[in-house]
């Protein structure tokens, strides 16, 4: 069983979607069952399935946290220092065909979210950063074709 880094943030993330499926979701998804049932003829009742549906979802979800939770390196990025990129870091970037600059931070696969600045650990831009420090300059290839950035800030939140 591989162990998957996660920053703290994301494991409480995690564990807060899961108390809601099993605290929330799934008592309700319950009731709603019980009461589908009671309207009879459970081969033609929409309710039901759709009930029984959402049921299947939620059990899926609670399963696939469970796993994320069971196998997470939890880092503590606060106390990460250094310059040059690792797990953990937030890094700036400035694309060398335009000078637009971008942030990210590396974090674990399942917690990414490129629209919050939050770059997968598994992501090809990521893996190029890798140990490397400012004023380096990373290629990277994207469906688009080649993309060059150099590496502008380097720090740890």
């Amino acid at each position: 069983m591989d162990k998957a880094p996660m920053t703290a943030e994301g494991y409480d993330r995690l564990l807060q979607e899961l108390k809601h499926l099993k605290t929330v979701e799934r008592p309700s998804v319950i009731k709603a069952i019980a009461e589908a049932r009671e309207h009879g003829d459970l081969s033609e009742n929409a309710e039901y399935h759709a009930a029984r549906e959402r049921q299947s979802f939620i059990e899926g979800r609670v399963l696939e946290i469970e796993d994320m939770i069971s196998r997470a390196q939890v880092i503590d990025t606060s106390k990460l220092s250094g310059d040059t990129v690792k797990f953990g870091a937030t890094v700036t970037l400035a694309d060398e065909e335009t000078d637009e600059e971008a942030t990210y931070q590396i974090v674990g696969a399942n917690e990414s979210d490129i629209s919050r600045g939050r770059l997968s650990i598994t992501a090809p831009l990521a893996r190029g950063l890798i140990g490397k420090g400012v004023g380096e300059v990373v290629e990277v290839t994207t469906p688009n074709g080649a993309k060059s950035y150099e590496i502008v800030q380097v720090h740890f939140q």
